[in-house]
């Protein structure tokens, strides 16, 4: 089977080339072979190369530049999904998706579930809805994984910021009143093998591990495990401290409530998903034995 892996770069793609290779062949054009950007380039990849599976994994994912730099986060967030979905639908062939947290209004304090009413907050979250809309209305077999606070061993994420911050600082102040699951990478490509393998039925599902924390105790449980690990750190885990989100304005407007109902896919696995701070251990030692 040839899969279409997009956005092998990121961190998510770089798990899923490797997870995928178990399934079929994997077909992961970089930029400098596919333009996703480009809608007919897509379109020519596509009628060139025929896949029969597509894992979309390309995304515009800087939040704050989304809101002044709308139209290139749209055609990544919402009209490439489309277009991919169209695809897909004329073929009869399966597409995976990922999407966010962000496309709910993040309110309250109960975890969403996935059929509770969107309400995006900011740029990136109204096209990413846009997406998801985009590929329930085209009629392809589906799967749109919604995830939170990605992260992993490679790339530029929240895990790997902190622990550059804390060898440089004595102090920091992190947001303590966003609260959602950090999710690895890894994770996120296992959970999406698996859930191929088992073929559970199209539509949307949550993805993220059990668990809640704010982004103030994620960084506190960064350094905990590092130092339990042997790392050295200017910063002392009591001078992290904790602010609230209005104190640390941005561009785009964060969701407090980014709790995720696992429910649906743990039934559909049948299995119960693995806890954040398993999850961070598993991913901290893979980034500091690198």
């Amino acid at each position: 089977m040839r899969i279409l892996l997009t956005g092998a770069n990121g961190q998510v793609g770089f798990e899923l080339e490797r997870q995928l290779c178990l399934l079929g062949e994997v077909l992961a054009p970089r930029r400098q072979a596919l333009d996703l950007a480009d809608e007919r380039a897509v379109a020519q990849w596509l009628d060139t190369h025929r896949p029969e599976m597509i894992v979309n994994a390309a995304a515009f994912t800087a939040v704050d530049k989304a809101e002044s730099e709308l139209e290139p986060a749209r055609r990544l967030n919402a009209e490439l999904p489309a277009q991919l979905a169209a695809y897909c639908a004329s073929r009869k062939v399966p597409l995976v998706h990922y999407s966010s947290d962000y496309v709910y209004p993040g309110n309250g304090d109960q975890p969403w579930q996935e059929h509770d009413s969107t309400a995006p907050l900011s740029a990136y979250g109204q096209t990413k809805l846009e997406g998801d809309q985009a590929i329930e209305a085209s009629g392809c077999q589906h799967l749109i994984f919604r995830t939170s606070w990605v992260y992993s061993a490679r790339g530029n994420n929240f895990m790997k910021t902190m622990l550059r911050l804390g060898r440089e600082r004595e102090a920091l102040s992190v947001v303590a009143d966003q609260i959602g699951a950090p999710t690895p990478a890894r994770l996120i490509a296992q959970l999406t093998g698996l859930a191929l393998e088992r073929q559970i039925p199209s539509g949307t599902y949550h993805l993220a591990p059990r668990g809640e924390t704010s982004w103030h105790g994620f960084a506190c449980e960064i350094f905990r495990l590092a130092l339990a690990q042997g790392e050295a750190f200017t910063i002392q885990p009591a001078n992290v401290a904790a602010i609230p989100t209005a104190d640390y304005p941005t561009p785009a407007q964060r969701p407090l409530n980014s709790r995720l109902s696992l429910g649906k896919l743990e039934t559909a696995l049948d299995r119960e998903l693995p806890d954040w701070q398993q999850q961070l251990k598993l991913t901290l030692q893979e980034f500091l034995a690198a």
